[in-house]
């Protein structure tokens, strides 16, 4: 596994060097749209953001963030019959996103603040990238890349980036108060980049301020808190008492976040699916049902919602059934599914500290070599014995169902007609 690692490291290398992302052709023809009637000296547009840390990082670049001093009007009529679409998908925080064929790239008007509350920003346009750069975020947030792969980089964001320093750009306090998310983003970057040395003074503002996130809709806070789970690195954060002190406070019901460090043994293996809502499950899922009130609290989806339950439900069972992996394996199979089953697997060695790696991938690999049998009765079956449709139909396919899977898969005609014969006695009857 460390030598895949390797040798995926050594071609993004290769790959930064002999093809850099920016010399794609879609991105070359969007900035010589971007850049048409203006001089050839002119910085009109540059990528920021992720894609460039990404790059410099040598990692995989996903999404690609542009900054123009154009204004979103400008762009759109820039944009007009070149086959590229313009969306609306930001025009009141001056962005509006691009659409080629799968690509999509978000293109933001160079800002300054008016005026802030922590929650929301009034803006201005401008076209100087320096006071573009001071009402980010952070320094690493603020390193531009031009389409020409020079760095522009007037806070010193790389130093930074290359040392594994999240510093906030002129008084952390101010940077606060003008969008209280950014206390979490400073969680997600520094476990990103395992900065683990921080400045009294900027602790010191992110506590004075821990209230405001309270201002701030659920849906920004659980999609920041997303990212973070989404972190490969997530466990980093059990190595720093001062951020995991901060992030208890902001998420007091993921107090079992201890359950994450198996995590670092397993992220890399691919033959694993381990996604946010399994990582969250295995934190939230406890005796006092954490998870229920969490889940009303940031109005998570329907899907997270409905793992968290039968993951919840599950463990109920195993907890119960001392032999629940080795009595009756096949049918929790058939009856869970083998992806379901192999999650809850993964929720178990997360949150068992007696639950070896070995035994979790010798189980995984048990339950994916099991050949799910099919069910060899249907509606057309029963009708040709006799059985209508509705009610009784049912309740007889459940009947041989249920029969079929106790004798371990498989049903005697003999048996099938008794359960059908008497299923058309209460037919008959019409129970």
């Amino acid at each position: 596994m460390k030598q895949l690692i390797t040798k995926t490291k050594i071609y993004q290398r290769v790959k930064k060097i002999f093809s850099p992302f920016y010399k794609q052709k879609i991105i070359s023809k969007i900035f010589s749209i971007l850049e048409k009637d203006f001089p050839k000296d002119k910085k009109v547009a540059m990528f920021v953001g992720g894609c460039v840390r990404k790059y410099i990082c040598n990692e995989e670049i996903d999404d690609i963030d542009i900054a123009t001093i154009l204004t979103p009007e400008e762009v759109k009529k820039k944009f007009e019959g070149t086959g590229i679409k313009v969306l609306d998908t930001g025009i009141e925080h001056g962005s509006v996103t691009l659409a080629y064929k799968d690509n999509k790239f978000e293109i933001t008007t160079l800002r300054k603040d008016i005026k802030t509350d922590g929650r929301h920003a009034q803006i201005s346009f401008t076209d100087d990238w320096q006071l573009d750069s001071e009402r980010r975020d952070f320094t690493i947030n603020a390193i531009y890349l031009d389409r020409k792969g020079k760095i522009f980089d007037p806070q010193l964001g790389l130093k930074d980036l290359q040392n594994g320093v999240i510093k906030f750009i002129g008084d952390p306090g101010k940077r606060i108060e003008e969008d209280f998310l950014r206390i979490i983003r400073f969680i997600r970057f520094a476990i990103e980049y395992k900065h683990k040395t921080f400045e009294s003074s900027t602790i010191e503002a992110i506590k004075l301020n821990l209230n405001g996130i309270k201002n701030l809709s659920k849906e920004r806070i659980f999609n920041e808190l997303t990212k973070i789970f989404k972190l490969k690195n997530l466990y980093e954060i059990l190595e720093s008492k001062e951020l995991l002190e901060i992030f208890n406070l902001i998420f007091p019901e993921l107090k079992e976040m201890n359950h994450i460090s198996k995590l670092s043994s397993i992220r890399e293996n691919q033959s694993l699916k381990i996604d946010t809502d399994l990582i969250l499950s295995s934190i939230l899922v406890t005796d006092t049902k954490d998870y229920e009130y969490f889940c009303h609290k940031y109005k998570v989806s329907n899907s997270t919602k409905d793992k968290m339950i039968f993951l919840a439900n599950i463990f109920e069972k195993y907890k119960s059934e001392k032999l629940f992996f080795t009595k009756y394996l096949n049918k929790k199979i058939y009856f869970y599914g083998k992806e379901n089953l192999k999650e809850f697997v993964i929720f178990l060695y997360l949150k068992n500290k007696n639950f070896k790696q070995l035994d979790l991938l010798e189980l995984t690999k048990k339950i994916e070599k099991f050949t799910t049998p099919n069910f060899p009765f249907n509606g057309k079956y029963l009708q040709k014995k006799g059985i209508k449709q509705g009610k009784i139909m049912g309740k007889t396919l459940k009947q041989l169902e249920s029969a079929w899977i106790e004798n371990d898969f498989s049903l005697s005609d003999q048996r099938a007609n008794e359960i059908i014969k008497k299923a058309n006695k209460l037919n008959v009857l019409n129970i």
